[in-house]
């Protein structure tokens, strides 16, 4: 059950500059309220704010209608631990050509999501609850790309394996992308 009653997920890509932070552009998936969100992004990227300005943005909000941190603020955020090396993502082409002798596919979901969702092809399913105890299960000497449903699981496991000395990187958006990019081809 959602928290904020006729709720409605949100699909937001932020094209930007890993150099400098300049925000190049954006694109939105969703329902009401969503071009508040480009307007919100079209008047940062006129007054050349930088993609580490977007977390601290103070944007108006009602609680029974939105959170305190808006999506504005998570993307910025996003970004801004990828100029800063905080994470390294991936995206749905990496996965659709992955190299099996370079690369393993670990997928973080819960059993549950997958029997519900679907899966992954050919990838390694470890919960990002249990991958701590399960380290051993995964290839030293591959890349891991991490999918979890949305992308947060994703940066948690992200975060694990490399303070485990693993090479890695998350899937941008997650298997909610990954499904949305197949339907296209």
């Amino acid at each position: 059950m959602h928290y904020y009653p006729g709720s409605s997920p949100v699909s937001l890509k932020l094209l930007f500059s890993p150099d400098t932070g300049d925000i190049l552009g954006a694109q939105a998936v969703g329902k009401a309220g969503i071009d508040k969100c480009i307007d919100v992004l079209a008047v940062a990227q006129r007054a050349k704010l930088k993609v580490q300005d977007l977390e601290d943005l103070e944007l108006c909000y009602a609680p029974p209608f939105n959170s305190a941190r808006d999506v504005v603020n998570q993307v910025g955020m996003l970004a801004t631990n990828v100029i800063n090396g905080d994470t390294r993502i991936c995206h749905v082409a990496d996965i659709l050509n992955i190299n099996p002798s370079q690369q393993c596919l670990l997928d973080v979901r819960t059993s549950n999501e997958l029997e519900m969702l679907g899966r992954y092809p050919e990838a390694l399913h470890i919960p990002v609850d249990e991958l701590r105890s399960r380290l051993n299960e995964l290839p030293k000497d591959k890349e891991i790309l991490i999918g979890c449903q949305s992308g947060l699981r994703g940066h948690v496991a992200y975060r694990l394996l490399k303070q485990q000395g693993f090479r890695a990187r998350n899937l941008s958006g997650g298997y909610k992308t990954y499904q949305l990019s197949l339907a296209e081809l």
